[in-house]
């Protein structure tokens, strides 16, 4: 063989094996694309498979039906796979329309607010209040059966229907600047921590924003239920609101949720006619404050007043409203103190002789329910005292879904023994569902004190100023006690 030739054939060799390895390389990167191709093939067959699941289940549960899909991991492929970056997460979208149902709203957020001591133990209105509701309600099946919307904070300028505008930007916003031109606003109390008085604590970080947002989610609840998208609802919220006046915080209150929802109802929606009841042990004195000359709101409360010897010492039976607005003011104020304490009897006897007759004759279009709990037994004289049972509270909420077609709405406001506010809501929430009474005391029947009707439906509670307005609230019905079970005409 030639030289030529053998250089040839060297060449021809190199360039075969140079051949067959590109070859090879090449078919390795087809298989690897390949498999990346089943890959993802793999992964979007996954995700429609976890959004029909998703569908199926949002269709049960809608339809009242709980399902689970026990040991799945949605989405862990996609989660952990280099390949899930190029492909859209599947999300299943909310129902554009809310199941036509209770509606609640809750937000974790309004944990944050508590005193800068970090000691909760030594502050009644605490964290814990909303938290151990929100896990009551789920424990017993109740909130599966409800819509869950979402809060927001309420805008400043909302919050300026009942407030001043001093007092919403000092208690709405942030900035510390603000507060140090106005620091004889605040006190040092006797945990370390700071407040606006000796027991409304102040949170220079989060106070302002658990305030707003409570007042938002009342009204994102309202709105929903007056515009007919729920059926009535529970916000379980704090901090409270019905002490909160126009430029004064109190009582663990620094904006007034349930005045400003009633307020932007009737600026927005054009509500004529609102019913607020206020059960809280403790008079309502910003609620009164806000809507003492409206003859388009109705406020109603039943609370601890002692002649006025009681927090917040406001509510007398002869504060009946002014100007326009006399007659719909309303104080079932109850006094003789603790001996023996008010209990379920007394507030029926109350719902069943001024209440319901009242606001039946007043025809609400939507009801509006500051509803406190320390009337439930459980809270100790300054904070309470009362004997009412939470089922009590259950059957009052039944009454009061006969107004205004059933467009009722509650609102969390006092109430620190953890078991009796949670009892209480567990109540309310399940008479809001439409779930039957299990309330059927013989003690309903036993007596009424001797001076009930003395104190509570005397002069001036006798409503001469009302009469003109409640033609159907006869003086009978004023002086009357409970003489058969309220259960009897249901």
């Amino acid at each position: 063989m030639s030289l030529c030739q053998t250089l040839f054939s060297s060449e021809f060799s190199l360039l075969l094996q140079e051949s067959g390895a590109i070859f090879w390389q090449e078919k390795d990167i087809t298989a690897n694309m390949s498999l990346c191709v089943c890959e993802q093939q793999a992964l979007l067959l996954e995700q429609q498979r976890i959004h029909q699941l998703r569908n199926y289940q949002a269709s049960m549960e809608a339809a009242g039906l709980s399902v689970s899909f026990a040991g799945h991991r949605p989405l862990s492929r996609a989660q952990s796979s280099p390949a899930s970056a190029s492909f859209p997460m599947v999300v299943q979208e909310p129902s554009a329309k809310p199941r036509f149902t209770t509606g609640l709203v809750y937000d974790s957020l309004m944990q944050k607010h508590q005193c800068m001591c970090g000691n909760t133990t030594s502050h009644p209105e605490h964290a814990g209040r909303i938290q151990s509701i929100w896990s009551r309600l789920q424990e017993t099946g109740l909130r599966a059966h409800c819509e869950c919307i979402r809060g927001r904070k309420a805008s400043l300028e909302e919050l300026q229907t009942v407030h001043s505008e001093a007092h919403v930007l000092l208690y709405g916003t942030n900035p510390l600047r603000q507060k140090l031109d106005l620091s004889p606003m605040f006190v040092r109390l006797p945990c370390g921590g700071i407040g606006v008085d000796s027991d409304t604590i102040w949170n220079e970080v989060h106070s302002s924003s658990a305030a707003r947002l409570a007042v938002g989610s009342v009204v994102e609840l309202v709105f929903k239920v007056a515009s007919a998208e729920l059926k009535n609802g529970f916000a379980v919220v704090r901090p409270p609101g019905h002490h909160a006046e126009e430029s004064t915080p109190m009582g663990f209150c620094y904006f007034n949720s349930v005045a400003i929802a009633a307020k932007l109802l009737q600026q927005r929606l054009n509500v004529s006619k609102i019913l607020i009841v206020d059960w809280d042990v403790h008079h309502g004195n910003g609620t009164q404050q806000a809507f003492y000359a409206d003859p388009s709101v109705l406020y109603m409360s039943l609370h601890r007043y002692d002649d006025g010897n009681f927090f917040p010492g406001s509510g007398a039976p002869d504060e009946v409203g002014s100007g326009a607005g006399v007659g719909f003011n309303v104080n079932m104020a109850f006094t003789g103190g603790l001996e023996p304490p008010m209990g379920d009897a007394d507030y029926l006897a109350a719902f069943r002789t001024v209440v319901m007759p009242i606001a039946n004759e007043f025809a609400p279009d939507v009801v509006l329910v500051s509803s406190g709990f320390d009337a439930v037994d459980g809270h100790a004289s300054p904070l309470g005292g009362y004997k009412l049972t939470a089922k009590c509270f259950g059957y009052l909420t039944r009454q009061l879904m006969s107004l205004a077609g059933g467009r009722v709405v509650l609102a969390l406001e006092g109430g620190h023994d953890l078991t009796a506010i949670c009892d209480a809501s567990e109540a309310c929430v399940s008479a809001l569902l439409g779930n039957e009474a299990d309330f059927v005391s013989p003690d309903w029947l036993t007596h009424i004190k001797g001076d009930f009707t003395d104190t509570v439906l005397s002069e001036p509670f006798s409503m001469t100023s009302n009469k003109n307005h409640y033609n159907n609230l006869t003086q009978q019905q004023r002086r009357t006690v409970i003489l058969y079970p309220p259960w009897a005409d249901m």
